[in-house]
């Protein structure tokens, strides 16, 4: 059993382009960690992870500019959720708060952030790590290789979310407990892991002003970088973790992307789903912590 009550919920405020951005730190020596939650997500998900890799490295784990305790400009507006900006967000949080370059970690979407950061600010990167990386499925450039009823029902759902109060239902409806909890039941493997503590992380932010709008603009967002794309290009050292049981991200592709030079490491979490940093923590945790002993 990890002790995340040393984890403290109180956080830390770092103004970036006039906004008031969410993270959480932990250990005073050894090489730098930042942590990039995935979609829908926070910092939180990460609080099984903090407190073991603080052992031996300054750990940091940010909360995306739209996501978590983070403020949510209005899309389109005040700001561009593209991966562009969240890969700057993470580069100028390296430089200002963390002080040089780290450990990438990322889930999810955040694996695509952490990459796009490495790519275009290559200083800050010391390694990357990628856990269950989004395959962005829904992208424009892989929709043709999808069925024809998720083909063609992608593009209609997204014309339809742009308008608002279609949106607003459509989140009312995705934003309550009983719907998270049977989203979280099957992207997790052990049910034992879907506790009202994680189900509490999620939720919260969902209330924030503005959350509605990031949900639509990100579910729009149907360009933008694939891994694919990023990894070639990658500029550092990378290694991947995959849940052997990840519903949304088969582990088969994500083998697949284990074939680029840039990745030196794949390695299945058996029996997890695709947040194994959360499921899993004490498989996972190990794996961090050796990977950051050895190359720092």
């Amino acid at each position: 059993m990890i002790d995340t009550a040393s984890t403290t919920r109180t956080t830390h405020t770092w103004t970036w382009q006039g906004f008031p951005i969410c993270y959480q730190t932990q250990g005073n020596s050894g090489a730098a960690v930042v942590l990039v939650h995935g979609f829908g997500a926070s910092w939180g998900h990460w609080r099984k992870n903090i407190p073991v890799l603080a052992k031996n490295a300054r750990v940091y784990a940010i909360d995306l500019i739209g996501f978590g305790g983070s403020a949510k400009p209005t899309p389109g507006i005040e700001m561009n959720y593209t991966f562009e900006t969240w890969g700057k967000q993470i580069a100028d949080f390296c430089k200002e708060v963390v002080g040089g370059a780290a450990f990438l970690v990322g889930n999810s979407i955040g694996c695509i952030a952490v990459m796009q950061a490495a790519v275009d600010y290559p200083e800050i990167a010391t390694e990357v790590a990628l856990i269950n990386c989004s395959l962005r499925l829904l992208h424009d450039r892989k929709r043709a290789t999808l069925p024809w009823y998720r083909r063609n029902a992608a593009p209609i759902i997204q014309q339809l979310l742009s308008i608002r109060p279609i949106a607003q239902l459509f989140f009312s409806q995705i934003a309550n407990r009983n719907t998270v909890r049977k989203i979280l039941l099957q992207a997790y493997k052990n049910p034992e892991a879907v506790t009202d503590e994680l189900i509490d992380l999620l939720m919260e932010p969902a209330v924030n002003p503005g959350a509605v709008d990031v949900f639509v603009a990100f579910t729009r967002y149907s360009s933008g970088p694939l891994p694919e794309d990023l990894l070639p290009i990658l500029p550092c050292r990378a290694i991947m973790l995959w849940g052997t049981e990840d519903p949304w991200e088969p582990i088969a592709l994500g083998r697949e992307l284990a074939n680029y030079p840039q990745v030196k490491e794949f390695i299945p979490i058996e029996g997890a789903g695709h947040c194994p940093q959360d499921e899993a923590p004490e498989l996972v945790n190990p794996i961090l912590q050796d990977w950051i002993l050895q190359h720092q």
